[in-house]
C-alpha cells in the first residue's frame, strides 16, 4: 500500500474542490468527510498513477453526491407538510417524457409517514394522471403542427396506429406501464381520442398501480427505512 505523497495531495485536493464544484456539494452536505471520498484513493496499489487516483475520488464523490440527492429527498418526504407536495411533483415530471419513477418516491413517504398511505396513493395519481394529461396535449399539439406543416391528415394517422384508434380512450388504462405508458398518453393526443374519457382510464390504471406497487413493496420490503 502507497500513501500519497504531498505534492500530489495538493492537486488531488485542488482536483477534489474544483468536482466539489462542478456538481454543487459539499463532503458535509453529503455527508461524508473528505477522508471518507480520499481515503479509499490512498489504498491504490504502489505506482499508481495520479489521473488513476483521481478516476477512483471523482467514482467516490459521485456516490457521495447520488448519497446526498437520496438523503436529501427522504428529507423532504418525511416531512409531512412537504412531503405530498414533493410526491406530487414528483409524480408529475415522471408521468411526462422525463425518464424518471415515481414509485420510490410513494414507497418511501409511506414508509417514513405510515399514516399516508391513501393520501401519497391519491396524490401520486393525481400528480401522475395531470403529467398523462400534459403529455396527451403534447401529442395533441404536435399533430395539429404536423398536419398543417403537410396538410396530409391520412399522413398523420398510419396505419400502424390503427389499433389504438380501435380500442380507442381505453388504451390510456395501459398507461403505468414503463416505457410505453408515457408515449402512450402522447399517441392518444396525436390521435385525438376524447380527452376525458382518456384521463378518466389514466387515472384508473395509475390508481391500481401504485396501490397495487406500494402495497407489494411494503410486504416485501417491511425493515426498510428503518433506523
Amino acid at each position: 500500500m502507497r500513501t500519497i505523497a504531498w505534492p500530489e495531495a495538493r492537486k488531488l485536493a485542488a482536483h477534489l474542490d474544483q468536482l466539489m464544484n462542478l456538481v454543487h456539494v459539499s463532503p458535509a452536505v453529503a455527508g461524508v468527510s473528505v477522508q471518507a471520498v480520499v481515503g479509499p484513493a490512498r489504498k491504490l496499489p504502489q505506482g499508481s498513477s495520479f489521473s488513476r487516483v483521481v478516476s477512483c475520488v471523482e467514482r467516490h464523490l459521485y456516490d457521495a453526491a447520488m448519497s446526498a440527492d437520496i438523503a436529501w429527498l427522504l428529507g423532504a418526504l418525511s416531512l409531512p407538510q412537504y412531503g405530498l407536495t414533493t410526491l406530487l411533483v414528483v409524480a408529475f415530471v415522471s408521468a411526462t417524457l422525463l425518464p424518471m419513477g415515481s414509485e420510490p418516491a410513494v414507497f418511501g413517504l409511506v414508509k417514513l409517514n405510515p399514516d399516508l398511505f391513501w393520501p401519497a396513493i391519491v396524490v401520486a395519481t393525481i400528480g401522475n394522471t395531470l403529467g398523462g394529461a400534459l403529455t396527451w396535449w403534447m401529442g395533441y399539439g404536435a399533430e395539429v403542427a404536423y398536419e398543417r406543416l403537410t396538410h396530409n391528415r391520412a399522413a398523420a394517422h398510419p396505419r400502424a396506429l390503427r389499433w389504438l384508434e380501435r380500442f380507442g380512450a381505453r388504451a390510456c388504462l395501459l398507461s403505468w406501464m414503463p416505457i410505453v405508458g408515457d408515449p402512450l398518453c402522447g399517441l392518444a393526443g396525436w390521435l385525438r381520442l376524447p380527452f376525458w374519457p382518456c384521463v378518466l382510464y389514466m387515472a384508473i390504471g395509475k390508481f391500481a398501480r401504485y396501490f397495487a406497487m406500494t402495497a407489494g413493496l411494503l410486504w416485501i420490503f417491511p425493515d426498510a427505512f428503518n433506523y
